[in-house]
């Protein structure tokens, strides 16, 4: 009895929420990969071909007033991506959201990125991101490139009914009794059943295989469309937490260099980090009370960083916040991005998120092939009756 309750629950769940499912799971394959594949797509826009690492960059105020320019409308600047790596170009971002339009091209009415060579202040590429392969399979991901407003909820909605699905169908997956015979029906795929039976082994083996890394990529998920469970996470964890949040230190002064505040902090930054993966730069205009800049010090890891807070002037350091050192829930939602796309443990676990993520996007397939199979079974035996009492009443009493 009650598996038949689960199983309903799975089945209309499933039906209901099959299909973006199918598209959250496609489009995370292929994003779990971008920071790679992005190299490879693009190497004109992202590496430079003169690798002299005796040169130093340009002051970023001239950088930022060369890619300013190169830009078709005013749109402002408002977000810089450098590398320290000699090899690597800076990307200026100009980017246009309107948290509640509805559609992708109401939700950004703009999104250019600007590719410069900081040596040399060459515009290396005026790339229009709205339309970039990428950028479409992220919003696709995110909310179905329906904005914010209502793709969001609708992606977090149907995420927690994957979770539910993955708890339902563990529990129609459990066996009975724990013999070889029958768990080796459950954990192993036997090729030399009809196709019928494959489906449901397909389904049944790829979602007991999915189970924990899909829960954890699916709740990493959820927080990116429900800020406040996000929130409500964080706080829980950080009750268990050793670590508490330092006061604020003493305001560090800094040597200037530069007369430009952003040039500064820069400056200041890149020499105490030559070795970092990446630094971004969020531009709040020259009246801002403070300056930031966020250093990502492993590869591809967005998890372990540090982030600078230095006064409007750029003369001295505010704050420093250590990803490492940041209470237990606090450190968990850093550590969200590379959790729900498998980077937290470099490639094996990209891989792995992959091949799961794949597994994940074959279940409503799997699923919506035996429920078809089964209205076909059950017209089947419908038209079947129907002949039989069609025949009986032409029979002669």
């Amino acid at each position: 009895m009650k598996n038949n309750l689960y199983f309903l629950i799975h089945k209309w769940l499933g039906i209901v929420c099959g299909i973006i499912v199918f598209i959250v799971c496609i489009t995370g394959c292929i994003y779990t990969f971008y920071d790679e594949l992005k190299l490879k797509v693009y190497p004109d826009r992202f590496l430079l071909e003169n690798t002299d690492n005796n040169r130093s960059p340009l002051p970023l105020s001239s950088l930022i007033k060369a890619a300013q320019a190169a830009l078709p409308g005013n749109e402002p600047i408002s977000r810089v991506d450098l590398y320290p790596a000699k090899d690597r170009s800076w990307v200026f971002r100009a980017q246009g959201i309107n948290t509640s339009g509805i559609g992708y091209n109401n939700y950004y009415p703009y999104y250019w990125r600007v590719f410069v060579n900081p040596y040399t202040g060459e515009i290396v590429k005026l790339e229009n991101t709205k339309y970039e392969f990428f950028q479409i399979i992220l919003q696709l991901h995110r909310n179905l490139t329906l904005g914010d407003k209502i793709g969001s909820p609708i992606v977090g909605t149907a995420t927690i009914i994957f979770i539910l699905l993955l708890i339902s169908g563990m529990i129609l997956w459990w066996p009975k009794n724990w013999k070889w015979k029958t768990v080796k029906r459950v954990v192993w795929i036997d090729s030399t059943v009809k196709w019928k039976r494959l489906m449901y082994d397909i389904h049944n083996v790829s979602g007991f295989y999915s189970f924990l890394i899909a829960m954890i990529v699916a709740i990493t998920g959820v927080f990116y469309s429900f800020e406040p469970i996000k929130k409500e996470y964080g706080n829980f964890f950080n009750q268990f937490s050793t670590v508490t949040q330092l006061p604020a230190a003493k305001a560090a002064p800094i040597n200037v260099h530069y007369d430009d505040p952003l040039d500064n902090v820069l400056y200041y930054t890149l020499h105490q980090h030559a070795r970092a993966d990446m630094m971004s730069i969020r531009l709040r205009g020259k009246d801002a009370a403070q300056l930031d800049i966020q250093v990502r010090l492993a590869k591809n890891r967005t998890g372990d960083f540090k982030w600078y807070y230095f006064d409007g002037n750029g003369q001295s350091i505010k704050e420093v916040r250590e990803g490492e050192k940041l209470p237990l829930g606090d450190r968990l939602i850093s550590l969200n991005y590379d959790l729900h796309t498998g980077s937290v443990w470099g490639m094996p676990s990209k891989i792995i998120v992959f091949i799961i993520s794949l597994f994940c996007a074959g279940l409503p397939v799997t699923g919506y092939i035996m429920w078809w199979n089964k209205q076909k079974k059950k017209s089947s035996k419908l038209i079947s009756n129907n002949k039989i009492i069609v025949r009986k009443k032409k029979e002669p009493a």
